[in-house]
């Protein structure tokens, strides 16, 4: 049985962050907006807000490889399909509800749940890459 690549699932979930970040940066035009949000719906500060920011951004990618191999599709379509329901169970269900924002968002923005998806694609980019397993063969090979 072949365990989770540590290293790698760290590389893979700060180099998504920071890639998330930086489409961020190109869309809204503001450099962490999600660790200042943090910060500041914490009380606990900018700091915070980024730690907590890249630690989530980490987990992200152990989860993914961690279950990856179950997941269907191509290699290149996991993380693509895995983190589109991420956004949308985690991020529009639950995070933009929670901070007052609508589901997915829509409440600050129309714009909201297309910025969250597209950037948390950006994302994914990284575990393509850097998350190694081994496809499980479908029922039909």
């Amino acid at each position: 049985m072949k365990t989770i690549n540590w290293k790698n699932a760290i590389f893979a979930g700060i180099i998504g962050t920071i890639l998330f970040d930086v489409a961020g940066l190109f869309i809204t035009g503001e450099w962490w907006d999600i660790p200042k949000l943090l910060g500041e719906k914490t009380d606990l500060g900018l700091a915070y807000g980024v730690i907590g920011h890249y630690g989530n951004g980490i987990l992200l990618a152990i989860l993914f490889a961690g279950i990856a191999p179950s997941l269907w599709g191509p290699k290149w379509f996991r993380p693509l399909f895995f983190m589109t329901a991420e956004t949308i169970a985690l991020v529009w269900l639950f995070m933009l509800p929670l901070l007052g924002a609508g589901v997915a968002g829509i409440d600050m923005s129309p714009m909201t749940p297309w910025v969250t998806l597209v950037r948390h694609l950006v994302y994914a980019l990284p575990l393509i890459f850097f998350i190694n397993y081994k496809l499980i063969p479908s029922i039909t090979e």
